[in-house]
Parts: structure tokens; C-alpha cells; sequence
């Protein structure tokens, strides 16, 4: 693996790359600020969220990806070529051969927009890795055993929950249900329940300060400013960690149904290798407090989070290609 060759963990929320040698060298919020009018692009990244909600109308910041896949194509290679550049730097000798993670569900189609668009920002060569592989060797898991190990990856966009043996995925599921899903659920408990009417940012900092998935030993509380839907005015309210629980519990259900759906596709001797070697959680998602503790549970399976859960699947992706030399060279 040459030095320039990097690995893209090109997620729904943000995009994280990984440099062999250096680690993570980049994570940014994938989103890019443009005007309408003039398809002009003003920022990207954090700059770029910094503007969500407070842009005049000509300004649009938007996510260019949406539940994992490349939603506007433009946008996403001109974001992809920004942080190469970025992490890279512009003065490079050779363009660099590029892992990128997709979930474990994307099409054909899909896949072909994520290497076109990939090649278009500079890659000399694209290799795409499924995000609970990457995830599973970015937690250190040496895949290449024929031993049973499930890892549930909880992005901004999907949740990819995979059974891995023998360095290949045996059965696996992909949700439309992940950490934007949270904050959407957040928002419309608050408008519901509350009649206040908040942002995205201020749902996910919700979800992050008090946001649970299991019953806290304290139920904490924290002063939430919105719009008062009904009058237009600013209102403030004070809510309760125990009410994002009821404002999650939809969500966590779906993940939960698919987890036991993985678990009785999973033939006998990997289920019992995953009864006595746990669950994996993984993703910026697996951050909400109890959602092990919940999984636990419901499943009797020792669960865990993994150390690094943000930057897993970006270390595993810039580890793929290492996986795949071993694998060829252990044929030979």
C-alpha cells in the first residue's frame, strides 16, 4: 500500500479519511454550501454547516448524500475532491488509490456513482469496501478466521447489520433507520408534545446531551429554545431525557426487528460463535446512551461498543486494501 493510497468513509453526516501510517487525518460534515442561482459553491465541510438554517434563499447547504447513497452527484465530487485535496494535499506526484465504504445494501447503480464520482475527484484507482467490513477491521477483528462475528454500523443515514466469517459478509441487512432518523424523531416529539418547533442542529445536540435508548439512573433534563408553533414566537422549554426515549422508541424498534432478522438468518455454529463473542456496535449513531444496554437485553447477547466508534469504519477502510493483499497472498 503506497503512502498516497487513502481510505474514504464517505458517510451521510460526515466523511472521515485515513492515511496508512497517519490514521485519520480528516472528518468533516459532508455538507456544501452553494448558490442556487449561479451553481457556485461558497463553502464545505464545517464552514458549510455552520450555514444549515441561516442562509439567505439564494444559499442552500445540503447533505449532497442521503441514507448512505450519493443524492446529488454534482455536489458529492466536488465535495470528494475538496477533502482529498485537503488531506492530501494538492501537490501530489501520483494520484491515490481510494478505498470507499458503501452500506451493505447499495445497489449496482449506486456503487457505480460512488466510483465514478470517486475517479472524477482525483482517484487513480477506486476500491469499494461494504461499511460492516470496513467497521469490523477498523475495531481490530480479524475477519479473515472462520469464526462468527456481528457488527451493527449506526451512521447518519443507514444501519448496516452484518454477520462476517471468512472475510465475507454470510447475511446482513441494511436500514433507512440511523442517527438523522433520531433527530427527526426529536424534532417531531417536540412539535407534538411541546409545540415547539427546533432545527436540526439543535435536535442532534438534544439527542447527544440527554438523548437515551434505555432508562437512565437519573432522568436529566436540559433547557430547549424553539419556535412556538402556534404563536411564531421564540419559546423555551425544559425536557427530559426520559422523553427522548419515547421520541426514539419507533426508531430503536426497527433496528431491533432487524437485528433479530440477521440473528435468525445466521446459521447455528456462527450464532454460536456470536453467543459467546458479542455484538459490535459501531458508527457516531451507537453513541446514544443505553443503546447497548438495550440490545443487551432484548438479545441476552453481550454487547459492546466499540473503542473509536466515529472512526472505525474509516480506519477499517484505509485497511482494506492490506486485508486483500493478505488474502491474495495466503492463496498463493
Amino acid at each position: 500500500m503506497l503512502a498516497s493510497d487513502i481510505g474514504v468513509d464517505l458517510g451521510t453526516d460526515s466523511v472521515l479519511v485515513y492515511i496508512r501510517g497517519t490514521g485519520v487525518v480528516l472528518r468533516e460534515p459532508s455538507v456544501v454550501a452553494y448558490d442556487r442561482d449561479t451553481n457556485e459553491v461558497k463553502n464545505i465541510g464545517e464552514e458549510a454547516r455552520q450555514m444549515i438554517g441561516r442562509t439567505p434563499g439564494n444559499i442552500v447547504a445540503v447533505h449532497p448524500l442521503r441514507q448512505g447513497v450519493i443524492s446529488d452527484y454534482t455536489i458529492t465530487e466536488k465535495m470528494l475532491k475538496y477533502f482529498i485535496h485537503k488531506a492530501v494535499g494538492r501537490k501530489t506526484f501520483w494520484k491515490p488509490r481510494i478505498t470507499v465504504c458503501v452500506p451493505s445494501g447499495v445497489t449496482e447503480v449506486e456503487k457505480r456513482a460512488v466510483i465514478d464520482a470517486t475517479m472524477e475527484a482525483g482517484a487513480r484507482d477506486v476500491i469499494i469496501v461494504a461499511e460492516p467490513i470496513a467497521a469490523a477491521l477498523g475495531a481490530g477483528i480479524d475477519i479473515s478466521k472462520p469464526f462468527g462475528n456481528i457488527i451493527i454500523d449506526i451512521g447518519g443515514g443507514t444501519t448496516d447489520i452484518a454477520v462476517i466469517s471468512f472475510g465475507d459478509i454470510v447475511v446482513s441487512t441494511s436500514l433507512k433507520v440511523a442517527g438523522n432518523n433520531f433527530d427527526d424523531a426529536i424534532i417531531r416529539y417536540l412539535r407534538k408534545n411541546h409545540e415547539v418547533l427546533v432545527g436540526e442542529r439543535t435536535a442532534e445536540e438534544i439527542k447527544r446531551t440527554i438523548g437515551t435508548a434505555y432508562p437512565r439512573p437519573e432522568d436529566e433534563t436540559m433547557e430547549v429554545t424553539g419556535r412556538n408553533v402556534l404563536t411564531g414566537l421564540p419559546k423555551t422549554i425544559t425536557l427530559k431525557s426520559s422523553e427522548t426515549q419515547q421520541a426514539l422508541e419507533e426508531n430503536l424498534t426497527q433496528i431491533i426487528e432487524g437485528l433479530h432478522q440477521v440473528l435468525e438468518e445466521t446459521p447455528p455454529e456462527l450464532a454460536a460463535d456470536i453467543a459467546t463473542r458479542g455484538i459490535l456496535l459501531a458508527g457516531g449513531g451507537c453513541q446514544l446512551y443505553g443503546l447497548d444496554q438495550l440490545i443487551e437485553e432484548v438479545t441476552g447477547i453481550r454487547t459492546t461498543v466499540a473503542d473509536d466508534p466515529l472512526s472505525v469504519v474509516a480506519i477499517g477502510t484505509g485497511r482494506y486494501t492490506e486485508f486483500l493483499e493478505a488474502k491474495t497472498s495466503d492463496r498463493r
